[in-house]
C-alpha cells in the first residue's frame, strides 16, 4: 500500500537520484528486511545496504541507510521493549562516544576491503569458534564492541552481523537477543546520523522517502515479531549461526574482489 501510494507520489518529494517506481520498490525493501531481522535477528540491514549501495548516489549511500535503520529499530526497541537489557545497553553507551569521536575526526572515504575482510573473519569465529573467554562477554567486552562497530559503521555501514554475532553469546532467550541488539543498534545509528549531519549531508532532501520506508519497516517488524514468537529459542539460534555464516561469507567475497581489484 505504501509502495503504490509512491507510484503517486510527486517528483518533487523525490531525491533527484530516484524515481517513483524505484522508490516503491524500495518501500517493499524496506517492510521485507525488517520483517527479517524481526523474525531471524539478522540480515535485512545488509540486505538493505547492498540494494543501496546500487540504488543510490555513494556519498548518500551509508547516512541514508543509518536513518532508515535508526527508524527500523526504534520500531523494533519499542514493540520488543520489556525484553531489552539495560545492563548491557549501559556499557554500550560510553563506546558510541569514543567511536564516533574517533571515527568523525578521520571522515573521509576509505576503502571498505580491509574493514569487511576483519568483520567477516571474526563474525565467522564468533559463530564456529572456541567460546570466547567469560571476561570478553563481560561489561569490559561491550564497551570495546561498542566502541570498534561504531567507529567502522562510519565507513562501511555494515557492522550489524559483528554485533549480533557477539551479543547473542551473551543470551538464551530469543526475545532478550533481538530486543538487546535493536536497542543498541538504534543508538548506533543515532551517532552515525549526527555525526553526517554535523559533517554536512543533507538530510532533508531524502526524508519523505525515509519517512514512508520507517512506516513500512514497522509494519515488517510487527510481522517478524509474530514469526519469531512462533519459533523456538534452540531453532532461532541455529538459524540465526546459518544467516550470520551467510553475510559473513557475503562480506568475505566483497573484501576479496575489493583487495585483489
Amino acid at each position: 500500500m505504501f509502495a503504490l501510494d509512491l507510484l503517486a507520489m510527486p517528483e518533487a518529494w523525490l531525491p533527484g537520484a530516484v524515481s517513483p517506481a524505484l522508490a516503491a520498490g524500495l518501500v517493499l525493501l524496506s517492510l521485507v528486511t525488517s520483517m527479517m531481522t524481526a523474525g531471524l535477528g539478522a540480515g535485512g540491514g545488509i540486505l538493505l545496504l547492498a540494494v543501496l549501495s546500487i540504488a543510490l548516489p555513494p556519498q548518500a549511500i551509508i547516512p541514508v541507510h543509518g536513518m532508515i535503520q535508526l527508524g527500523a529499530n526504534a520500531s523494533r526497541s519499542l514493540m520488543a521493549f520489556r525484553y531489552i537489557d539495560w545492563v548491557t545497553i549501559r556499557w554500550f553507551m560510553p563506546g558510541l562516544l569514543v567511536g564516533a569521536l574517533v571515527g568523525s575526526a578521520v571522515l573521509v572515504q576509505l576503502p571498505p576491503a580491509v574493514f569487511q575482510l576483519v568483520i567477516a573473519l571474526f563474525v565467522l569465529y564468533l559463530c564456529w569458534g572456541p567460546a570466547l573467554p567469560e571476561r570478553s562477554l563481560g561489561r569490559g567486552g561491550i564497551l570495546i564492541l561498542s566502541t570498534v562497530t561504531t567507529f567502522l559503521t562510519l565507513f562501511v555501514g555494515a557492522t550489524g552481523p559483528l554485533l549480533t554475532a557477539f551479543l547473542k553469546r551473551l543470551y538464551e532467550q530469543r526475545f532478550v537477543t533481538v530486543a538487546t541488539i535493536a536497542a543498541a543498534t538504534l543508538l548506533q545509528h543515532l551517532v552515525k546520523v549526527v555525526v553526517f549531519g554535523l559533517a554536512g549531508f543533507e538530510f532533508s532532501q531524502w526524508l519523505p522517502l525515509i519517512g514512508v520506508m520507517i512506516a513500512a519497516g514497522a509494519v515488517g517488524t510487527r510481522l517478524g515479531l509474530a514469526l519469531l514468537d512462533r519459533t523456538s529459542d534452540s531453532a532461532f539460534q541455529r538459524y540465526l549461526n546459518l544467516l550470520l555464516t551467510l553475510l559473513a561469507l557475503r562480506l568475505l567475497w566483497q573484501a576479496m574482489k575489493g583487495l585483489l581489484g
